[in-house]
């Protein structure tokens, strides 16, 4: 399917078994109580609670007499721990540990029927507890109050060594957030307390919000509250000190009631009904930084996904508030038939470069983050797609980065797009939109590039003409330029071109969209670092960067006809500058050379040829002066070295295209021969090799020059235009100025005129001819060909080229004469 989720973890598999372990060995021992407890036939109360930063899971389960056990899950011994046992039968709200799992916090409510006073504090609904856990030891009591409480543990960014003080976020169904700051001492060797524990300190962190999500991997805070109905998101950073700031203020246009509360992944609540989830509105922030070769690239985009109350069997409404470009877009998907009822909720899912937002068993929709001002680069599908139907039915959790939560089956994903499925999707394809939003998520998702575009070219070869809203070689060589370079350096998808469509005007089947400016976020701080710092670039970008940055060939096509036009005129530039450009050339073509394992079939960009070579040279020396103009922080040698590889690349795709051409249809690796009759593979070829040049025509890239009319060249140009198919031989012909071509023409235009005549009286009208030859054969043909095209104009006017006459038949067989005659 198009989304692989890889198992990070699974309660069935990584915890099941050890507690059956635990079970038999403490039945072996004859042991009442202590350790993970008898769980029984009771397995079905085994479910997770939080997932912290570390990877680590803390999961909960009762055993028969309702004893509560709380348990982690080590994500990198992958081993199990108990960590405590409360012997009372109480639900779990919610739970954290600290990174040195010395201490939990939880909160609990009664599990018996509904309105039984809680026994451990009288009157309270929820209680929320502190509890010294190496080795357990004191509990203390942080509430105990008749409204829901959530907790989490802060976590330091670097984990060396054990931390005197922790900190703790309580998160109150009240709608407001403390943090307890809690510092612990090491008493008779390893044993951790927590020191002065009836007065611990604490803050008030927010409140008056309305909903409230947690970025565990960040560790950031997201809230909004109402400020005269209007709803505004802010974020609080808590950094490795463990302080914490106000980032930014952003106003959301969405519809918020200052009687609701939500909590986003504030561990896994299942307070709420799940089955009735599509009834509720879903909203989700969701940031990116992409794993590169070990390293992170900061795209620095922040979006927040938005999905109001469900109100009709017929369509759903979800919108994206894309703050780092400075719009939102506002989706409407048709659902289809009204009695396919919407029984679970709305899913939106972090995928780096994109978002999935998909409502199971009705669409799926994955969104280019990234690049978002185009619907074509984004892949929309409804239900009666197999890629649909394959997802998954239940409802996903998105936790922080790609990790998304099973929360029915108890298991951990990683979500990620799969690249062999989309490779094979993008063959299968039937839309336009779709092969566009295809080829792009199939690059983005890296791997073996030259495996990839192996694949890609295959493709395109056998879909060669299969598209109608762009070209598929043009776009293909531009998308993939600018994903072997953009990931490895910041800022470059500003500044080098993502597609070759800049405007999409057709309807996608089953959506439509209205886009809107939006207001940008306000910033808070003046010091950026990290995704901040990328964020706030981004902003300015929206802010000032108006027309776009991004790099076009105008420049080096007028700068390359100026170097001609001199060249012609006797005119040149210095010879530093020439010899610097020509230097470049060499540089990318030992660079191109390179690139090969062997030799190269087909002989592109071999020619000792000075256009070709000034061509190639201007187009590494105009790009280098663009991105050294707005490419800040990045030192020259490394952008000289980008410069170069992106040339290259360009005309490597080139190459590859050309050469996969060749060796699947089994060509001889020269020049082919025009001298006899053409192969269905030479045809094959031949076609790729104009569709080539008609898609690297607007990219300007240096192909092989024009071949100029002498007598060699002339004579492989006729044999290519007389193995053509006819119609297109005389397309050809129409823009060779060539007495070959007028003479082509001529015999096309008699044969028609001829084809059906019938010998009538001669004419009283004399026509003279337009030369003063008197050629009395010529002349009466002439005679002939004028009488027949004044009584059937209308039948034999020649489509596209009304000069086409008598006259022009005329001049051409008498020019084509005097050559023969070499007059």
């Amino acid at each position: 399917m198009a989304l692989r989720l890889v198992s990070d973890f699974d309660l069935r598999k990584d915890v099941l078994p050890w507690l059956r372990a635990q079970r038999v060995a403490s039945a072996a021992a004859g042991a009442r109580g202590g350790g993970p407890g008898v769980l029984e036939n009771n397995y079905e109360s085994l479910r997770i609670l939080n997932v912290e930063r570390n990877g680590n899971v803390i999961y909960t389960y009762k055993d028969n007499k309702g004893n509560v056990f709380f348990g982690l899950y080590d994500s990198q011994t992958r081993q199990n721990e108990h960590l405590y046992t409360f012997e009372k039968d109480l639900h779990v709200v919610s739970c954290s540990v600290n990174s040195d799992r010395t201490l939990l916090a939880a909160s609990l409510v009664h599990s018996t029927k509904e309105g039984r006073k809680n026994e451990l504090q009288p009157g309270s609904k929820c209680l929320t507890l502190l509890v010294e856990i190496h080795p357990v030891n004191n509990v203390k009591v942080l509430k105990a109050v008749d409204s829901y409480i959530w907790v989490q543990f802060l976590y330091p960014h670097v984990e060396s060594h054990p931390l005197p003080e922790n900190h703790l976020l309580l998160v109150s169904e009240e709608k407001y957030i403390e943090k307890f700051h809690i510092q612990v001492i090491q008493e008779d060797g390893s044993r951790v307390v927590i020191k002065d524990s009836g007065h611990l300190p604490r803050e008030r962190v927010a409140e008056d919000f309305v909903w409230a999500q947690w970025d565990m991997s960040e560790q950031r805070l997201y809230y909004i509250d109402l400020k005269k109905s209007r709803s505004i998101l802010k974020c609080l950073q808590f950094s490795a000190d463990e302080k914490f700031n106000l980032m930014f203020e952003a106003p959301l246009d969405i519809t918020l009631s200052d009687s609701g509360f939500k909590l986003v992944n504030f561990g896994c609540d299942d307070l709420q009904d799940q089955e009735n989830l599509s009834k509720h509105l879903t909203l989700c922030v969701f940031t990116n930084h992409t794993a590169l070769l070990n390293t992170f690239l900061l795209l620095g985009s922040l979006c927040v996904c938005y999905s109001p109350k469900f109100d009709s069997w017929e369509k759903f409404t979800y919108s994206v508030f894309y703050f780092h470009k400075g719009h939102g877009k506002t989706f409407t998907a048709a659902l289809g038939s009204v009695d396919s009822h919407v029984t679970k909720g709305l899913t939106f899912l972090n995928l780096d470069y994109y978002l999935a937002v998909y409502l199971p068993g009705h669409f799926f929709h994955l969104l280019n983050i990234q690049h978002p001002d185009l619907i074509c680069h984004s892949l929309f599908l409804t239900g009666n797609s197999e890629v649909v139907d394959m997802l998954p039915h239940s409802p996903l959790q998105s936790l922080s980065g790609s990790l998304v939560l099973d929360w029915c089956s108890g298991k951990l994903y990683r979500a990620l797009l799969n690249q062999s499925y989309l490779l094979q999707f993008l063959w299968n394809a039937r839309l336009d939109c779709e092969k566009m939003a295809v080829l792009h998520c199939v690059l983005s998702c890296g791997g073996d590039r030259r495996f990839l575009e192996a694949k890609i070219i295959q493709w395109i070869s056998e879909n060669i003409s299969a598209c109608h809203s762009f070209d598929l070689i043009q776009e293909f060589i531009i998308a993939s330029s600018y994903w072997s370079i953009c990931p490895e350096t910041s800022n470059m998808d500003k500044l080098l071109p993502y597609s070759s469509v800049l405007t999409w005007n057709t309807e996608i089947p089953g959506i439509t969209l209205v886009t809107e400016e939006i207001a940008l976020p306000f910033m808070k701080v003046h010091s950026f670092k990290g995704y901040w710092e990328k964020l706030n670039s981004n902003l300015e970008y929206v802010k000032y960067s108006k027309p776009h940055l991004h790099y076009n060939n105008s420049m080096v096509r007028r700068e390359w006809h100026s170097l001609i036009s001199e060249e012609k005129t006797g005119r040149r530039r210095s010879m530093v500058y020439v010899k610097n450009i020509l230097d470049n050339a060499t540089k990318v073509i030992s660079n191109l050379e390179a690139r090969n394992l062997e030799p190269r079939l087909t002989p592109l960009f071999q020619e000792e040829d000075n256009h070709q070579r000034l061509l190639m040279g201007l187009m590494v020396s105009e790009l280098k002066d663009h991105l050294l103009r707005h490419l800040q922080g990045v030192e020259k040698k490394k952008i000289e070295q980008m410069v170069l590889d992106y040339v290259s690349k360009l005309l490597d795709l080139v190459c590859q295209i050309m050469e996969t051409s060749w060796r699947k249809h089994s060509l001889h690796p020269c020049v082919p021969h025009f001298s006899g009759r053409a192969s269905a593979a030479e045809f094959k070829v031949f076609h790729i090799m104009t569709r080539i040049l008609e898609a690297t025509k607007s990219l300007f890239l240096p192909l092989p020059p024009d071949l100029d009319n002498t007598e060699k060249n002339e004579k492989l140009k006729f044999s290519i235009i007389v193995r053509l198919p006819p119609l297109i031989g005389q397309k050809i012909c129409r823009l060779w100025d060539h007495p070959m071509s007028s003479n082509i023409i001529s015999r096309n235009h008699v044969k028609r005129l001829l084809q059906n005549y019938k010998k009538k009286p001669p004419s009283s009208v004399i026509h003279k001819s337009s030369f003063s030859v008197e050629f009395l054969p010529l002349n009466y043909f002439v005679e002939i060909l004028t009488d027949i095209e004044c009584s059937n104009q209308a039948l034999y006017a020649f489509e596209g080229h009304d000069n086409v006459d008598a006259k022009f038949v005329e001049e051409a067989a008498l020019k084509h004469t005097m050559m023969l005659l070499g007059l």
